[in-house]
């Protein structure tokens, strides 16, 4: 049946009820079993490398950037500052929710918690969302992460580059969850059980931030908030803008993550900042896989995948015309080219809605 015909993204509409993809079987890639088990292994000593490493720039940056305050240099400074707090904390809630960076329970959990407050996100909601979305990967009314759903807002889309709608929108969640308030939405993938540990976490996230908003009035400055709070704000910019190629314009309501997720070359830096996430497509084929072992799965598994794209830029040259498109047609999306001898996609009907 035509795409635009069951459009319903939400999550609590008829598709969360009739999407059936539930129990589909999910493609994966061909790979020896031995290596695969080998590259799920974590190291505390890879994960704290790279953790005390960006734990140590936001420090040294934030150190520095009070070293300047009230000079010229603070505002190249905040920005710097803005990108490893927020951007580099965005991707490493992720990975920390994942429990796959340390060997050591706690390291996970203690950065986790850390990561998902400098990105004011719900550690507890965001862990059973973010379950949902690996299991469910853009499946309309079961996805609660799909960013972009068909046809797309070019407005709200460019926003969302920038994490503008999407950060205020996770402020006045907090507000909300502080007060006991959950969506319907957000029950239907919260256990009961973690309501509890979800409000607590929200009301300890807002009083931080009241302490550091009566800290700036007592001392009369705004360098408490540029240093806790506001760069999540003005520093999550360059995560969003690469974490944009993770899905956009590709396929939706298919059990294969090679049509719906996208693999991309990155210089060195960003890799460090987005935690080696532009290797999307094997992230979600093996979501136990730590972000420091990916680029050897890449290779391991990437001649049944599509070519990966050369570059950031790439990516937005193939997505941009595709979100375009999809404004006036929402059935288009990116049909992704496997290379020859690759396993094939499988194929899933969604059951048809019946009209109320």
């Amino acid at each position: 049946m035509p795409i635009d015909a069951c459009r319903d993204y939400s999550l609590t509409g008829p598709n969360a009820k009739a999407s059936g993809f539930g129990s589909a079987e999910w493609y994966a890639s061909p790979a020896p079993r031995k290596r695969i088990k080998e590259l799920m292994k974590r190291s505390d000593r890879l994960a704290l490398t790279n953790y005390g490493t960006w734990l140590g720039l936001v420090v040294a940056t934030g150190v520095l950037l009070v070293a300047v305050w009230g000079t010229a240099w603070a505002w190249p400074v905040a920005l710097v500052y803005g990108v490893f707090y927020g951007s580099g904390a965005d991707s490493r809630w992720h990975e920390t929710g994942h429990g796959t960076p340390f060997k050591t329970r706690w390291l996970n959990d203690a950065f986790y918690h850390l990561a998902s407050f400098m990105s004011l996100r719900n550690p507890h909601l965001w862990r059973w969302s973010h379950t949902r979305h690996h299991s469910e990967t853009v499946i309309v009314g079961r996805d609660p992460e799909i960013a972009f759903p068909r046809p797309p807002s070019i407005g709200n889309w460019v926003l969302n580059l920038l994490y503008i709608p999407a950060i205020t929108k996770e402020l006045g969640k907090m507000v909300r969850i502080a007060f006991g308030n959950l969506t319907e939405a957000e029950k239907s993938f919260l256990p009961e059980s973690e309501w509890p540990k979800t409000f607590a976490a929200s009301r300890a996230h807002l009083l931080v931030l009241a302490l550091v908003g009566l800290a700036a009035v007592t001392l009369q400055s705004w360098l408490p908030l540029f240093l806790i709070g506001l760069p999540t704000f003005y520093g999550s910019w360059l995560h969003h803008i690469l974490a944009t190629t993770q899905h956009a314009g590709l396929a939706e309501d298919v059990p294969d993550h090679r049509m719906n997720s996208r693999t991309f070359y990155l210089n060195p830096f960003f890799r460090f900042i987005y935690s080696n996430m532009n290797y999307h497509i094997e992230h979600h084929m093996y979501p136990m896989v730590p972000f420091y072992n990916l680029p050897a799965l890449h290779e391991e598994i990437k001649a049944d995948c599509p070519p990966a794209y050369a570059s950031l830029l790439a990516c937005y040259r193939e997505m941009v015309p595709a979100v375009m498109r999809q404004q006036a047609d929402p059935n288009h999306y990116i049909r992704r080219p496997l290379p020859a001898g690759a396993g094939a996609t499988p194929t899933y009907e969604r059951p048809v809605i019946a009209a109320e």
